[in-house]
């Protein structure tokens, strides 16, 4: 991964990923309305210290489950100090995904990539293992940051690749500094 836009942000930066400031900017609750239902089970790719996944978790309600993904241990015991001694670590389960996979053998009503397709470096088998583990109903929402890491053009080639792989393009939820899409899977 020699390519500065392929790298993984490290966990001692994790603190800038759960800062007041982005709550004013991107607001889980408000961004994943209308797509995070209770009951549902969502995968939180790249969760990082689980900025949107506590959100998620408690979207989801009692019924509900959320996997947190990512590719780094300190991520995850980051999170895991954060929901230990709470009602919400028995919605989440916490996941080391692996160096090329994600390696998740279950199926998600709702998959959230944010802010981090940019680091992985094959964006093709990503997505189809993104489809594989998809329900058929459900959704994947992908964003990026617009500024100095995706370029429209950079962004364009991974919606064509998404669709490419099966998925469909639903829409494109207006985000503040952000570049997104919304699939679900061809029918």
């Amino acid at each position: 991964m020699s390519d500065k836009r392929n790298r993984v942000c490290p966990v001692e930066r994790s603190g800038s990923l759960d800062s007041w400031y982005r709550r004013i900017v991107q607001n889980p609750e408000k961004i994943l309305r209308g797509h995070v239902r209770e009951g549902m089970t969502v995968l939180d790719v790249g969760c990082g210290p689980g900025y949107f996944t506590i959100p998620i978790a408690k979207m989801v309600g009692k019924k509900g489950h959320v996997i947190a993904a990512d590719l780094q241990q300190g991520m995850l015991d980051r999170l895991g100090r954060k929901i230990e001694n709470t009602e919400l670590k028995k919605r989440i389960l916490l996941h080391k995904s692996g160096a090329n996979a994600i390696g998740v053998s279950g199926k998600a009503d709702f998959i959230l990539v944010f802010y981090m397709m940019h680091e992985v470096p094959d964006h093709g088998p990503f997505l189809r293992e993104l489809r594989s583990i998809l329900k058929e109903d459900g959704e994947i929402f992908i964003v990026e940051p617009r500024f100095f890491h995706v370029s429209r053009k950079a962004f364009n080639r991974t919606v064509h690749l998404a669709e490419e792989t099966g998925l469909q393009l639903k829409g494109n939820p207006g985000l503040l500094f952000s570049r997104t899409a919304l699939f679900r899977k061809k029918k």
